[in-house]
Formats: structure tokens, sequence, C-alpha cells
């Protein structure tokens, strides 16, 4: 983490995956499929961007 890391909320998660719906990325975090999250004391989820990059790279595949 940087100090240029951000906290990114849901719909700016799915904003950055390309319009993924709200309920297949609750869907992957059921099936722990989903980037790192953290649960703020209101309940709502955050993800770091380099969480989030970090997952991208980690989905990638090798043609």
């Amino acid at each position: 983490m940087s100090r240029q890391d951000k906290l990114l909320t849901v719909p700016e998660v799915l904003e950055e995956l390309g319009g993924v719906s709200r309920r297949t990325f609750y869907r992957w975090r059921e099936l722990g499929r989903a980037p790192a999250c953290i649960r703020l004391p209101n309940d709502e989820l955050r993800v770091w961007r380099s969480d989030l990059l970090a997952w991208l790279d980690s989905r990638r595949e090798v043609a």
C-alpha cells in the first residue's frame, strides 16, 4: 500500500471491473473469489486499489 493507494467503494470496484453487477461481486465474496475487502464500522465494504490490482493480476491466464 502506498500513499497514492485509495480505498474504493463497491460501486467504484464494479466500475473498475467493467460493470460487473453488485450481485455477482457479492457472490464472488461468498465463494471466496473476490478481492480482499475491509468492512468499516458502518458495515460498508472498501477495497484498497492495490489489492484490486493484485487480485486482477492473480486472475490473469496465459494463452
